[in-house]
């Protein structure tokens, strides 16, 4: 049928801030579905509280509001706005129950709001354990055995009839919060405490553990007349027992019979319509017996979940835009498949190359966490590769994870420790992938592997495949090696820096020569849905060696945007942000936007937000051979974090064009020496410092600035690091263990300025005039990080003198660094006397908090004057402030309970909220001002 026309407006609910567990994903999925329903005319209002997303910007929606998620905000907004529909799959968990409490209260039926995507019985079904098992019993869909228990008594009694292993699953949360195996009978009293508090109604299921079995899900769509097809299958890199979030997964299944296939899609179609008749997307999780191939159900999820954006951006088909079109009535067959133009959505993707994703963890953050992996997700972000060949895509996804690997091996990175190897191999961590190569490497057979692991011996013979392909170049030097092997290589994604270790006492410029002489290049292919049945229109890439480029380049002046690789405590969804309001402004400038990134979670890598997206790694081969295609007229850096801006010396010394502020003058600040150095020059105060190279030098330096001194590595993100000492013995350990992590950097050391006030100024600089969009001052005393600091905009507690400070010396700064675009400044202040602690020639975490903030549209501006297609004077800059805003950090200390929750210089927040206040007298704010004084008072 075609669209329901009653429905003229819709609100969205969001996710809120960035957790792990619900991550940018759902940011994604709510600007997908967003953008689609005003194609169709109808107006979009957006709750969410999260400033650093784009889900929030005027770009996207009609109405947006930055309230906190609860049902007083959703009445607030349904007295203001007329709305006729809630749409609440497209936010997670979160947004599912905000939906569930507001329909109890009967706030749905008193404003006349329906609730379309999905009804509120499915949503019960699949949360309910034990609704969802008694219904899988009823229509013949298999699943574990297991037992209900709302008390510690009836969940001991479920363990005793189950026998162990157990699972023990929370109803009614996120990411697993709360889930964990028992494998002996002396740790179940603990686990199941845990399991009953997690739920919020106080409600586990205990149940038998499937460990080793493998783990698929499929991603489903559902329209009116009962129209379902499969978007993707994703298999489980690894098997049952670790999270789907911590998963590696691949894209389509490798290892699956046909027969089984067809009977997983039968059960998961029979799931979607057994749950409730909506018209929406769906996600289905299956465990698969490998021994006899028997399948058990282990839930589905009647909304968009992780896995689905994951599955856009394998397959191109937009499944928020399409779920979102279907929520409003349309059915399948009359949508147009956005890819070919000429087939409708009623039109199963077909792949004819493989993704892999890789989870990206930051243990380094919660010193003393627990690393192994299992049923609570413990990852803050992802990578996907693609390639022709599941190994060819691996090799990607490894070199995209920007934890100094060049791929899944032979970079000298790897381990020769067998028994720390094999230990590895049985208690899975984030490094497990790289022990399987390093245990093949060293000659462990590959079902000794797979008997420590139980990872399918499909994936494990593909790797020892790599391994063998190793060995046979370590018999040849670059110069003789045969070109089929050479070309091998390349296929199978080895890195011209993989190369290079491999041969020894050559270079990775020596080996990208070579092959260039010999006329090994990449070539582009098309991300289209159909394996090439039907012509694609998308212009959406990834690389590979074969023969025909399919990216055919224009003659139009190229802007390259690099993107900011996958999502990290430090780096995160704001600099996706920023790079989103770079292709805007690049293209309303003229140029033609093309979009380097490898996260298949943000909107950067959605198929029509850039004029072109290379879904490649952030990696400097890669990076350097589509600027060999395209030749741009200049490379964006500044949007990116330090992904983006590791490229910038490379780029500067190839002559390529950077965007905005000069290699040199961004190396200046990154240099926390020579910046200290240009401190001195302008007569601006900070505090003192000095550079070691060693734990020698560094006492030296320590007692001539005094203690406490701050201790931190140059060219770092997130206070990665750092740490404040109080002696010789505390300074010796920590700058022994930097330059062990982080060779080949210099040790800053400066003399901590204690009980001072911190603030930060954000401005744009043209190269003539500075514009200061934002001060702000923070909570917490200097030495807690600013990204784990609430901050107000504008400052409540500094004094004219002080602010003029800041003033000036953001002017001084911007114009001796020759600033073009964004530049962010932070403060120490102690006794009127401001000292500058840091300046970032870049966009920063804090720059969509003030656009939200004073609703400016502050990066698509710096982005202009980056573009010199603009300067500042061409823009009236009005600022719509509504009081003060308050930006608060968010933790997830509740999947690290064991960890030290002490705040310091080094970030451990994994997103952010917003909150605004009329005036100072407002009792939030005063809570946070008296915490404020303790803090100083210390």
């Amino acid at each position: 049928m075609p669209k329901n026309t009653s429905i003229k407006s819709v609100l969205i609910i969001g996710s809120g801030p960035i957790i792990i567990g619900q991550a940018c994903e759902f940011d994604y999925s709510g600007s997908q579905a967003a953008l689609s329903l005003k194609d169709e005319g109808i107006s979009v209002t957006i709750i969410n509280s999260n400033p650093a997303t784009i889900m929030t910007d005027k770009v996207i929606a009609d109405n947006v509001y930055l309230l906190p998620l609860t049902t007083e905000s959703i009445e607030k907004i349904l007295q203001e706005q007329q709305i006729d529909a809630v749409l609440p799959t497209m936010g997670g968990q979160t947004a599912l129950n905000l939906c569930i409490n507001a329909d109890e209260q009967g706030i749905w039926k008193k404003y006349g709001v329906k609730i379309i995507g999905v009804d509120i019985a499915a949503i019960e079904k699949t949360e309910n354990r034990e609704a969802f098992r008694q219904l899988m019993v009823d229509i013949g869909v298999g699943v574990a055995t297991s037992k209900i228990a709302n008390s510690f008594l009836e969940g001991k009694e479920a363990a005793q009839d189950i026998g162990f292993p157990l699972v023990i699953r929370p109803s009614y949360t996120l990411g697993g919060k709360g889930a964990g195996f028992v494998h002996k009978k002396e740790d179940f009293d603990v686990a199941l405490s845990r399991g009953l508090q997690a739920s919020p109604t106080h409600e586990v299921l205990v149940e038998q553990a499937v460990l080793g079995w493998k783990e698929y899900e499929l991603e489903l769509l559902r329209d009116s007349r009962d129209n379902v097809i499969i978007i993707c299958s994703i298999e489980n890199f690894d098997p049952m027992g670790i999270h789907t979030g911590d998963s590696i997964t691949v894209a389509p299944a490798m290892t699956l019979s046909d027969r089984c296939y067809q009977e997983m899609r039968n059960q998961a179609i029979k799931m979607m319509r057994a749950i409730g008749n909506f018209a929406g997307g769906c996600n289905v999780q299956f465990s698969v017996n490998p021994a006899n191939e028997e399948i058990i159900a282990i839930e589905i999820n009647p909304r968009v979940s992780r896995s689905s954006a994951l599955a856009s951006k394998a397959t191109g088909y937009p499944i928020a835009k399409i779920a979102a079109k279907l929520a409003i009535g349309y059915n399948l067959d009359e949508i147009e498949n956005q890819i070919t133009k000429t087939t409708s959505a009623y039109f199963e993707p077909t792949l004819d190359y493989v993704i892999v994703k890789i989870p990206r963890w930051n243990f380094d953050k919660f010193k003393g966490a627990n690393r192994e992996l299992g049923l609570q997700m413990k990852s803050v972000g992802e990578v996907m590769g693609i390639g022709r060949t599941f190994i060819e895509a691996l090799q990607k996804a490894c070199q995209s994870l920007e934890i100094g690997r060049a791929g899944l091996g032979a970079d000298g990175r790897q381990s020769r420790n067998l028994d720390e190897i094999m230990h590895s191999l049985e208690h899975p961590s984030w490094d497990r992938l790289f022990h399987i190569y390093d245990a093949l490497s060293l000659g462990v057979p590959i079902e000794s592997v797979r008997k420590a692991t139980k990872i399918d011996r499909w994936f494990l013979n593909q790797i020892q495949d790599v391994v063998n392909l190793e060995n046979e170049l370590r018999r040849y030097s670059l110069n003789n090696i045969p070109e089929d092997i050479f070309y091998t290589l390349k296929q199978k994604g080895f890195s011209d820096a993989q190369i290079a270790y491999i041969l020894g006492n050559v270079t990775e410029e020596d080996v990208y020569q070579r092959r260039k002489a010999l006329g090994l290049r990449r070539v582009y292919k098309m991300v289209d849905t159909c394996a090439a049945e039907f012509p694609a229109k998308t212009p959406y890439y990834y690389s590979t060696y074969e023969g025909e480029n399919e990216s055919v380049v224009s003659d139009k002046k190229k802007i390259i945007v690099l993107g900011s690789g996958p999502n990290r405590i430090g780096q995160g969804i704001e600099f996706d942000y920023s790079c989103v309001h770079g292709l805007l402004a690049a293209k309303e400038a003229g140029f033609e936007a093309i979009m380097i990134n490898c996260n298949p979670e943000t909107v950067s890598t959605d198929f029509n937000m850039a004029d072109k997206l290379y879904f490649e790694p952030v990696f400097w081969e890669h990076v350097r051979e589509i600027i060999d295609l395209e030749k741009p007229y200049g490379v964006v850096v500044q949007l990116g974090g330090q992904t983006a801006l590791k490229m910038a010396e490379k780029l500067h010394e190839h002559g390529i064009r950077i965007i905005g502020t000069s290699f040199p003058n961004m190396d200046i600040a990154e240099d926390r020496g020579r910046f200290s150095d240009l401190l001195k020059e302008l007569d601006i105060p900070y505090p003192k410092y000095g550079v070691a190279e060693s734990a020698e030098e560094a006492l030296e330096v320590a007692h001539q600035v005094g203690y406490p001194v701050l201790v931190r590595p140059s060219y770092v993100l997130g206070g990665q690091g750092m740490s404040i000492v109080i002696n010789d013995e505390d300074l010796e350990k920590a700058v022994v263990s930097l330059l062990k992590n982080l060779p080949g950097n210099r040790v800053l050391i400066d003399h901590f300025l204690d009980r001072a006030s911190e603030a930060e100024s954000d401005s744009i600089s043209d190269g003539d005039d500075v514009h200061i969009i934002g001060l702000m001052e923070h909570i917490e005393p200097a030495g807690i990080h600013s990204g784990d600091s609430y901050a107000v905009l504008p400052p409540f507690d500094l004094s004219d003198n002080v602010i003029q400070q800041m003033e000036d010396y953001t002017v001084k700064i911007a114009k001796a660094l020759n600033v073009r675009g964004l530049l962010n400044i932070q403060f120490a202040i102690k006794d009127e006397k401001v000292y500058v602690i840091e300046a970032n020639p870049r966009a920063s975490r804090t720059v969509p908090f003030i656009a939200k903030a004073y609703d400016v549209p502050y990066i698509n501006i710096a982005a202009k004057v980056m573009l010199e297609t603009h300067k500042l004077k061409d823009f009236t800059i009005v600022r719509k402030p509504k009081g003060y805003a308050i930006k608060e950090p968010v933790f997830s200390y509740d999947k690290f309970p064991e960890v030290d929750k002490q705040l310091g210089p080094e970030m451990k927040s994994t997103g952010e909220a917003i909150r605004f206040i009329p005036n100072l007298q407002d009792p939030y704010f005063r809570h946070l001002y008296k915490e404020k004084s303790m803090y100083l008072s210390k």
